[in-house]
């Protein structure tokens, strides 16, 4: 229970400091997180010195990747599917991928934050705090 409640505290605390200072006013904000987010588990392959695991999280980590880019590209509704989308995997990573050097807290803590971050940015898209599209040169 813990991870999850401090995923959501972080994730919503990130989003309100990013409102507050002006950060998310640039559009890279949430693509360029979704970027770091994805690759993450790659991380604990290297940590957990598998091969076979970094292999398999850095086709995942490339989704992800894609997406923030077209998101960044098109509309930030991608980017908040695919962190919402991220998060979802979160809840069964430790089933599809064998990677020993993920901590047994992180799936929870870092599907809450990735849910919660989804969330927050889709209220900014709703709201037009964020604008959705990147402006036509």
């Amino acid at each position: 229970m813990i991870p999850l409640t401090v995923g959501v505290i972080l994730a919503v605390a990130v989003g309100l400091m990013a409102t507050f200072v002006g950060l998310d006013r640039d559009r890279a904000f949430y693509p360029t997180a979704m970027i770091v987010i994805a690759f993450l588990y790659a991380l604990f392959a290297v940590m957990g010195g598998s091969m076979q695991a970094l292999a398999l999280e850095l086709v995942v980590g490339a989704v992800f990747l894609t997406l923030a880019i077209w998101g960044f590209r098109t509309s930030l509704w991608i980017v908040a599917i695919a962190l919402a989308a991220h998060g979802l995997l979160d809840l069964v990573h430790p089933r599809i991928i064998a990677n020993p050097g993920v901590p047994a807290w992180w799936p929870a803590f870092c599907g809450a934050y990735d849910v919660a971050a989804a969330a927050y940015l889709a209220s900014m898209l709703k709201i037009g705090r964020i604008r959705v599209s990147a402006s036509v040169s």
